[in-house]
């Protein structure tokens, strides 16, 4: 079988906070066939696994990634669906998120990049043993909310980021796609435009680097955050 590799890094809103209400009650949509699945580093690394959500919801390493029990439900069923039907390739998709994170802890020599990176080597090295053809080897990106929180500088973010993407990119990822950070929702003194602005710059500045969406901004507007930081399913 050829596949796409996915490695899905960042922080909460990647790690999936995602809920149902009675005002949104939409729940995740159901995996296309054949569209996807999950390697599971941590609880499965023999097998791959039918993509589902809560994606990744068991995927924690005490001494790397560890999110608990927080991961209700993510983005990823809907993206790998959206990818699958322009590109009819199947997605093997790593959860490689860490709630509350900022960049600086996903920093050459860190607990949550080298696990990142561990588990990258590990379901390369199973899709190979297995007769798997990795057409190609992809992060998709979401993180940035926390360090608007502590108002990390433009250049700051920038650095920091293309640090993390080179220690990827020597474990074999071609190109990160980056979902952009949304709005804050809650009642501090919070913005995220310099990440945001960062964001752009980085996908100006690096061929490496693709937005693929801008939409999380939107969600505010729509009434369709749940608190300060996160999102209904």
């Amino acid at each position: 079988m050829t596949v796409d590799l996915f490695m899905f890094m960042g922080q909460s809103n990647m790690a999936g906070r995602g809920i149902t209400s009675d005002i949104h009650p939409e729940s995740a949509p159901e995996l296309l066939p054949g569209a996807g699945y999950e390697y599971r580093a941590v609880t499965a690394p023999d097998m791959l696994c039918e993509l589902c959500e809560p994606f990744g919801c068991r995927e924690n390493r005490s001494d790397g990634i560890n999110d608990g029990d927080m991961k209700t439900g993510s983005m990823v069923t809907a993206f790998v669906n959206a990818y699958y039907g322009i590109t009819e390739i199947p997605v093997v998709g790593v959860s490689a998120s860490k709630g509350g994170s900022r960049i600086e802890q996903w920093q050459p020599g860190t607990p949550f990049l080298n696990d990142a990176a561990k588990r990258l080597d590990m379901a390369v090295r199973y899709l190979e043993n297995n007769d798997h053809v990795i057409r190609h080897k992809y992060v998709l990106w979401c993180q940035g909310e926390s360090d608007g929180d502590v108002k990390t500088p433009r250049e700051v973010y920038k650095k920091q980021f293309f640090n993390m993407l080179s220690v990827m990119q020597e474990h074999g990822i071609e190109k990160c796609f980056l979902i952009k950070t949304g709005e804050y929702n809650g009642g501090e003194d919070y913005t995220y435009h310099e990440i945001q602005a960062a964001q752009d710059e980085i996908a100006a500045e690096s061929d490496a680097v693709v937005i693929v969406s801008e939409r999380l901004a939107e969600m505010k507007g729509r009434g369709l955050m749940k608190d300060a930081f996160h999102y209904f399913q």
